[in-house]
């Protein structure tokens, strides 16, 4: 397996569109680093410029210890995995996995074999003698990753390989690729819109926007210490809520201040928080860091807020509360026992220990 590095990568259109903007990344040996953003900020453009599909208008990129930008996609010893599987319907799926190893002129001997250990791998023998239309989706994409796991590459791509299937279909095949990855010990790069499969498949994330990564990080560090506005609100499921106010301080103690609700900092904040005395701040915080009073056995009053639940929706084991503070509107996640009634105040305890806060200008995290 090798590593992928890019340096100072850019991809710019005639029409002088910059979609990915001096990119630097790279992709350690064995690595499963998944590229996750919003459609349109570049991480596809990224991963076909690494194929070679895609041309690069400035940097480099190398796969192992050797410079690819001159060489064709079909040198480059990579394999992808595309979203609509890319098969060849009059083909069989044996057909179809074979195709790379029969351009290579390798032995048949040698790509019985190698179908054939890729096949068990994913439990598709029983299909080899099928055609393409004959298959469930899910299927399809199994035979799409057979084909390249037969290719035995160097590092493996995944353009949104599961945005195809269903919900229930994407779960079971989002953990077959993850076990792939444990079995094989190969490198892959993963592209997503999906922020649940970057933070469950990947070794280390890089969100992108606008062309710029953002973040490099394992997913935890991510999660709980995002970079910038953008990271916190992208990250996470549901997503950060924020609220715009005040740092105020008053009897030697501070607060944040959103004009309708007011909590109070824990000490540990005040030297970074110090500066900002006075000006506008951008509170964050998870909807899981957020408990109906009702159901805490201490609930200290400063960190008391008394909002309107506008909306209540059931997700099984769990509860969806869509709040109103007169200036902001925001998600609470509680627990499915927590039933208030829509329409009416209730009084939430924020946990200021997972609180963040972010700068109202450049949106980059203070703490």
């Amino acid at each position: 397996m090798a590593q992928v590095s890019l340096k100072n990568v850019s991809k710019i259109f005639p029409n002088g569109t910059k979609v990915v903007d001096n990119l630097s990344l790279g992709v350690e040996s064995k690595e499963f680093m998944v590229l996750v953003g919003p459609s349109g900020c570049g991480k596809s453009t990224t991963l076909r410029m690494i194929a070679g599909l895609e041309e690069i208008s400035q940097g480099e990129v190398y796969i192992g210890n050797r410079k690819v930008n001159d060489i064709p996609a079909k040198d480059r010893d990579i394999a992808m995995v595309f979203q609509n599987y890319a098969l060849y319907p009059h083909m069989t799926v044996f057909e179809n996995m074979a195709f790379g190893l029969k351009l290579r002129h390798y032995p048949r001997k040698e790509i019985i074999q190698r179908v054939n250990e890729a096949a068990d791998i994913l439990s598709i023998k029983h299909l080899l003698g099928r055609k393409p239309r004959e298959l469930s989706g899910g299927e399809r994409q199994r035979v799409a990753v057979g084909r390249a796991i037969v290719r035995k590459p160097m590092a493996f791509l995944f353009d949104e390989p599961l945005s195809n299937l269903d919900a229930k279909l994407r779960v079971q095949m989002r953990t077959e690729i993850h076990k792939l990855h444990i079995r094989l010990q190969t490198t892959i790069i993963y592209v997503t819109h999906d922020q649940v499969e970057a933070m469950t498949m990947s070794n280390r994330i890089a969100v992108m926007r606008q062309g710029v990564i953002q973040q490099v990080a394992d997913p935890i560090e991510v999660y709980d210490h995002p970079k910038n506005k953008f990271v916190a609100g992208f990250i996470g499921s549901p997503p950060m809520n924020f609220l715009q106010g005040r740092i105020i301080k008053k009897d030697g103690r501070m607060y944040f201040d959103e004009g309708k609700l007011q909590v109070k900092l824990i000490e540990d904040m005040y030297p970074k928080l110090l500066s900002y005395v006075g000006k506008q701040v951008i509170l964050g915080i998870r909807p899981e860091d957020i408990y109906d009073k009702l159901f805490v056995s201490e609930a200290p009053p400063e960190n008391i807020v008394r909002v309107n639940c506008e909306v209540y929706e059931p997700m099984g084991s769990e509860v969806y509360l869509y709040l109103n503070t007169g200036k902001h509107t925001f998600i609470a996640r509680v627990g499915a026992h927590d039933r208030p009634q829509v329409n009416q105040d209730m009084d939430l305890v924020f946990d200021m220990s997972k609180v963040h806060f972010f700068d109202k200008d450049t949106e980059e995290t203070i703490i």
